[in-house]
């Protein structure tokens, strides 16, 4: 058994099924091997950015970590920037990375990189398989990395004869440390707060989030008085009817501000401090009031659900009927506005479906207007590298293959990963993608104006997709998905409802 071999098979061992690949020739022994050894369902990528958001969107879904295989340092490269929103959104992976032979590495051949180097700033595990006989052990150490809350990016550069030499060794997978919870004295001082009355948010993130989390969420407000609301970018929300609602922080400064005025404390559930993204001259960058107390109930790596559940026995905050949501909305008509589109969304989600935001700029009124809609799981962006949402959804879609995905991605940042609608074709994926054509990075220009900046004609032309269009009606039919273009909410709404009556996927250009 050569180390490829012994690697397939400890992956397979270690509960890792699923692979996204954009392979090189340091990586073939491995995919050789991937053909001899059932069991691995194999997924290709025509650019390691898809394969990395598609990584992630997988393990948002199935909870449990993909193995992606990268061409060498470049090839890690590529798929970094969608790695560092992994990151963000702790979801777990293990890379698998191809490298130089040993003995071909100091030649100093154009593929040699510092690879390690480049995978430190997104990985919580990163080693270099030295044999044969101990790529198996690495790679089930790998994976127990990955696993190991709240989720982590593992990375594990195999060089090119670690893959062809024999006396590979096959290692049993490793158990996942269970996932600490919160120490009942921490439990009983934020409910000690709580008692006082004082204007309080809990600030949820993460697995605080899910609908259990919430519904003792909702305990807890109902007996304190304290506010829910939940951080602005978020690995995967559980929403709709038969379900808690919750606020997100805004994006944007002063309205952050401004949601968040007047409290006294602030309890992290699962979550981090609010900032902003970006500094800006005479703006602050802590987003909540100066003279706010900042309390932790649970890190990112402690269980939210024990933390909120024994914080509302604690609080002996008994259950809560789920808030009545109102109707289903009906979808609007008309010009498509940020509003209108957000609402017709609304009316069309159909049960248990994935939604997928990569908005930007234009959905901005989408979460909100979908808080009404069937019950959903709401996707999005979470280190703020753009180019995440069509592989995401793509990803999302093999996690969770029994279940409708929406992609709602703005047309800018779907030109940095636009591949994934080739593998969403080639895996007949059933992802309905909404391309909000305003053929323009729109985000920016609100950007010059939060910097207070006029912008000139270069910087203009420099925001401006329009010259030529894009044409995602053509792109996406060159890439083997059926697509059609909609100017209205009424069009929209027809378009949705076929899309999502049809198997594999379907691409509708929205242009606003």
């Amino acid at each position: 058994m050569n180390g490829a071999e012994s690697l397939v098979h400890t992956l397979l061992k270690s509960g890792i099924d699923t692979c996204f690949a954009n392979p090189g020739t340091s990586e073939l022994h491995f995919v050789s091997a991937l053909d001899r050894i059932p069991g691995m369902r194999c997924v290709l990528g025509l650019f390691e950015g898809v394969v990395t958001a598609c990584a992630d969107g997988y393990a948002r879904m199935a909870e449990k970590p993909a193995v992606t295989l990268l061409h060498c340092g470049p090839g890690l490269a590529n798929g970094l920037a969608n790695l560092h929103n992994a990151r963000r959104a702790c979801t777990p992976i293990v890379n698998i990375v191809g490298d130089q032979a040993t003995h071909h590495r100091p030649l100093d051949a154009l593929l040699t990189a510092d690879t390690e180097g480049w995978a430190r700033p997104v990985s919580a595990w990163v080693r270099t398989a030295a044999s044969a006989a101990a790529v198996g052990s690495d790679a089930a150490v790998a994976v127990q990395a990955a696993r190991t809350a709240p989720g982590q990016i593992a990375t594990l550069i195999v060089p090119a004869d670690v893959g062809w030499n024999e006396g590979g060794i096959v290692a049993e997978s490793l158990p996942v440390p269970r996932q600490p919870q919160v120490a009942p004295g921490i439990v009983q001082q934020i409910a000690t707060l709580l008692r006082r009355g004082e204007p309080t948010v809990l600030f949820l993130g993460r697995g605080a989030l899910r609908a259990q989390a919430l519904e003792a969420a909702q305990r807890i407000a109902a007996a304190t008085g304290a506010r829910l609301m939940a951080q602005q970018a978020n690995p995967r929300i559980e929403r709709g009817q038969g379900r808690v609602p919750i606020e997100r922080l805004p994006y944007a400064v002063e309205p952050a501000i401004a949601a968040l005025a007047g409290i006294g404390h602030l309890v992290l559930v699962g979550a981090v401090q609010p900032v902003a993204v970006f500094a800006y001259p005479d703006k602050p960058g802590y987003l909540y009031p100066a003279d706010a107390q900042v309390h932790v109930l649970a890190r990112p790596e402690q269980d939210p659900l024990h933390a909120l559940q024994a914080l509302a026995d604690e609080l002996s905050a008994p259950p809560v009927p789920l808030p009545d949501l109102g109707p289903v909305p009906e979808p609007a008509r008309g010009i498509p506005t940020s509003e209108a589109v957000g609402q017709t969304i609304a009316a069309l989600i159909p049960e248990q479906a994935i939604v997928v935001e990569e908005g930007v700029s234009f959905g901005r009124s989408f979460y909100a207007k979908t808080r009404a809609a069937a019950p959903h799981d709401w996707l999005q962006i979470t280190g703020a590298a753009i180019g995440i949402g069509l592989p995401l959804a793509t990803g999302a879609a093999i996690g969770a293959p029994e279940r409708r995905v929406i992609s709602l991605q703005a047309d800018g940042a779907a030109m940095y990963t636009l591949q994934a609608l080739w593998t969403q074709a080639r895996e007949r994926l059933n992802v309905t993608t909404v391309i909000l054509a305003n053929r323009k990075y729109a985000i920016l220009l609100h950007e010059l104006a939060n910097l207070g900046v006029r912008p000139s004609a270069i910087a203009q032309r420099m925001m401006d997709l329009g010259d030529p269009d894009l044409d995602w009606t053509r792109i996406a039919n060159g890439m083997g998905v059926e697509a059609a273009r909609a100017e209205s909410c009424e069009q929209l709404a027809d378009l949705l409802r076929q899309s999502l009556h049809r198997t594999g996927p379907f691409l509708i250009e929205l242009v606003i």
